[in-house]
């Protein structure tokens, strides 16, 4: 049986995270070591290093599905990293189809991978509603998008 799951590799413990830590879920570094997930981190996938700059969005990504004109992702210090977001977003959908993979478990609150809630691009901390550019284009092609929190009630 293949792969069940794609999982933000940061996860699973893998140390890509923009400060160069992982911030690893028990449950989803078993669904991998039980190959029941795969591991891929979109911002990676992208071209962008380890570490990198804290990045955020400026406008919301649910644009798009619309157009990708419509959103913008900065670093701290303002440079543009729109590029490598939307290619990591789709090498991501490119992973999600290559497995055959319906349901993604994606690190909250990320640039690329949250869902619901992400920061507001101010790089102040504040939380508004929308979803990473990877979790965006994930779920307007109709992958189901778990955070890790939503991970803990999945059936072993």
């Amino acid at each position: 049986m293949g792969a069940r799951y794609l999982v933000s590799a940061c996860l699973a413990g893998e140390k890509c995270r923009y400060d160069g830590s992982s911030c690893a879920h028990q449950r989803v570094v078993e669904l991998v070591l039980r190959g029941e997930a795969i591991p891929f981190c979109p911002e990676v996938a992208g071209g962008l290093g380890i570490p990198r700059e804290r990045c955020e969005i400026c406008l919301s990504a649910d644009l798009l599905i619309r157009s990708d004109l419509l959103i913008r992702v900065i670093t701290q210090s303002g440079r543009d990293v729109t590029y490598h977001f939307l290619k990591g977003a789709e090498e991501t959908l490119r992973r999600v189809h290559d497995n055959k993979i319906e349901c993604a478990i994606m690190k909250s609150l990320s640039p690329s991978c949250g869902f619901g809630r992400i920061y507001d691009g101010s790089f102040s901390g504040r939380l508004v509603n929308g979803k990473g550019v990877a979790a965006a284009l994930l779920y307007a092609h109709g992958v189901k998008i778990l955070s890790e929190k939503e991970a803990d009630v999945l059936p072993l």
